[in-house]
Order: structure tokens, then sequence, then C-alpha cells
């Protein structure tokens, strides 16, 4: 048995196989659908979001999991024997989950006070996030300890990114998500915008004619980031597009040496702000001989 436990949330995004396999525990965000509260990938999939969003008149709202859905795990975790926990939460600056998990902590050391958990800002999103709760499970299984677990992220942190571009930025805008790429909406006519994430927030890319140029600038994108090596793990993330994300997946596989690859559908959380048709990569580059 593992020594450490890995928790995160459902933003980030990971693929439910890869959660069981590796043992990452999981708390899921909050939608308001006018007065239904869904919860993300429990109450509501997202095939079936996907193809409801285009028809709303009023996009849904979003809420992180509160100190008492993270200290009700926290709590299920110390019954089962872990007193080290690592916590890993999308950043800070778009949603209020990593505030909740440091509340919970304190509120379980005062029943449990050995239990050591690190609560992590990872700064990022999407299978950005998703990569580091990976990676940090798979050194969790392999009898890493708390501090080498935790290291393990802080070393992805700095180096992972995501770029992905929308058929539109509407839905980033409506759901005041948009950050530093505010600029680029309404402006584009018929440009596909292509964002990132820097220091927790959204950033603009650039943008290109069509689907296909816009791909091609991600690809561009990724081979920089990647050195003189060309080696990469990639997360192709999509909402409601996987023909395209395996198109996009192609074009990267032909220019870089993929050490590992994996096929994410946003959530329905992230979804909400990306929008149905959203495509892009969430990668980081490898070293010869690295773990992750």
């Amino acid at each position: 048995m593992s020594q450490v436990a890995v928790l995160t949330d459902s933003a980030a995004s990971i693929p439910l196989p890869i959660m069981e396999s590796l043992k990452i525990r999981w708390v899921p965000y909050y939608i308001h659908r006018g007065k239904e509260v869904l919860r993300d990938l429990l109450t509501i999939q997202p095939e079936v979001f996907y193809r409801w969003l285009p028809s709303a008149k009023e996009l849904p709202t979003t809420a992180s999991p509160g100190p008492g859905d993270y200290l009700k795990r926290y709590q299920a975790l110390a019954e089962e024997g872990f007193r080290d926990v690592v916590s890993i939460h999308m950043t800070s600056r778009g949603s209020g989950a990593y505030q909740a998990a440091l509340a919970a902590r304190e509120m379980l050391l005062e029943r449990w006070p050995k239990m050591r958990i690190e609560v992590i800002d990872t700064l990022n999103t999407a299978m950005a996030h998703g990569w580091m709760v990976i990676e940090a499970a798979r050194a969790a299984l392999a009898g890493r300890g708390l501090a080498e677990v935790v290291a393990v992220v802080q070393r992805l942190m700095p180096i992972t990114r995501m770029a992905l571009t929308a058929d539109t930025l509407k839905y980033l805008y409506m759901g005041g998500r948009i950050g530093r790429a505010k600029h680029m909406f309404g402006s584009l006519l018929n440009l596909k915008p292509i964002i990132g994430m820097e220091d927790g927030v959204i950033v603009p890319l650039g943008a290109a004619r069509g689907r296909s140029a816009a791909f091609r600038k991600i690809v561009d994108l990724v081979e920089r980031s990647a050195g003189s090596l060309g080696k990469v793990k990639v997360a192709y993330v999509h909402a409601a597009a996987i023909k395209d994300a395996e198109r996009l997946k192609a074009l990267v596989e032909t220019r870089l040496q993929v050490v590992e690859s994996l096929m994410s559908e946003l959530s329905p959380a992230l979804g909400v702000h990306s929008g149905p048709g959203a495509v892009g990569v969430c990668f980081y580059p490898i070293g010869d001989g690295a773990s992750c």
C-alpha cells in the first residue's frame, strides 16, 4: 500500500480509468443549471452536457467544492490509515478549490494532528493540472515519501503548459474567466483564438484563420517548448470534439517524439467556460532518463 494518498478534483479532467488505476481520489465540482445543482462527472456526464450547452439560454455557473467536501475526503483517507496526503488543485486565480482545501486541512488537523496534508496550487487547469496529479500518484504508488511526491509536482509546475483553440471565446467571456485574453473577444471575426495559461490566468497565444491553421500553430508551440530533444508527454484535450483532437494528435506525433499520450475530454465544469468544440494540448517536455 502506498504511504501517500493523492487527491484532486474533477477539473483536472483525468480520464476516470486512469484515476482508478492510479488510486487517485477526487472531489467533484458543482454546476448550477438554473435551480438544478449538478455534480461534475457524477450526476452530469460530458456527452449529455455538451449536447445541451449550445441551446442554453443562460450559461450555467460553476462552484468549487467547499471545505466540507474536502474535509470529508481527508477524513476518509485518515480512516483508511493514511497519514500523508498530497492535495493538488487547479489555479487559485480561477477557482476557490485551493482555499477550500486549505481550510479543510486546518479543520482535519484538530482531530488528527499527526496527519500531514500538503495542499498545492498548480496555477494551471485541465490536463496541465492533471499531469501533475498523475505523476504524483505514480510516485506515491512507487513508494515515494511525502516530500518526494510533492517535489514531483513542484518540478512539473513551471514546465507544464496548455494550448487550446475554440470556435469562440463567448463562453469564457460570459463566465468571466477570459483573463488577459479579453481584448481578443469580439475582434476575431473568423479567426480561431489560441489561449494558454500563465501565472494562473488565461492568456492569448495567438489566432489563426481556420481550425487547421490553429492546429499547426499549436504544434509549433509544442515543438518550441520541447527543446532540442523533442520529447514530450501530451494530453489531447477536447470538449465534444474527439475527431478534431485525433487530427491534432496526428499532427503532433509527426513532428515530435511523444513518450506518452492520452485523450481527455474536458469535464463539464471546465466545458461551461470553453464551450463545445474546444481542442488543444496539455503537455510537458522531458529529458532522457526522466522519470516524469
